[in-house]
């Protein structure tokens, strides 16, 4: 099973965060299957890769220390591919989500770190 995880920082309150989000996934072709007050989760459309490859993202906020001006969140992106090769489906989906994060133009990344 591939499995990739990162860690972010970002100066925004959280309900602007998830929406963000929910575009960003919807942007990477991932479809919005399921979401609390403190997590999201999405799936890769059916079609595009085979059943082995589509990629689960989950998105988890710490509530715990997230105030009104910055959230933490952390963000894993999986599938039951093998990673045999260092730039499997799941690995660019990944780099694809997270560069998205990253750069994203309404919010300000304080800190990032890939696991």
């Amino acid at each position: 099973m591939a499995r990739y995880t990162a860690f972010f920082v970002i100066a925004i309150n959280i309900e602007d965060a998830r929406e963000i989000l929910i575009d960003i996934m919807e942007s990477c072709n991932l479809d919005l299957i399921y979401q609390t007050p403190s997590s999201l989760i999405a799936r890769e459309a059916i079609g595009q890769v085979s059943i082995s490859q589509l990629v689960t993202l989950e998105v988890v906020f710490d509530t715990a220390t997230s105030t009104d001006t910055e959230i933490k969140m952390t963000v894993v992106l999986k599938n039951e591919e093998l990673p045999l090769q260092p730039d499997n489906h799941c690995r660019q989906m990944f780099e694809l989500v997270s560069e998205m994060i990253i750069n994203h133009r309404q919010w300000v990344l304080l800190e990032s770190m890939t696991l």
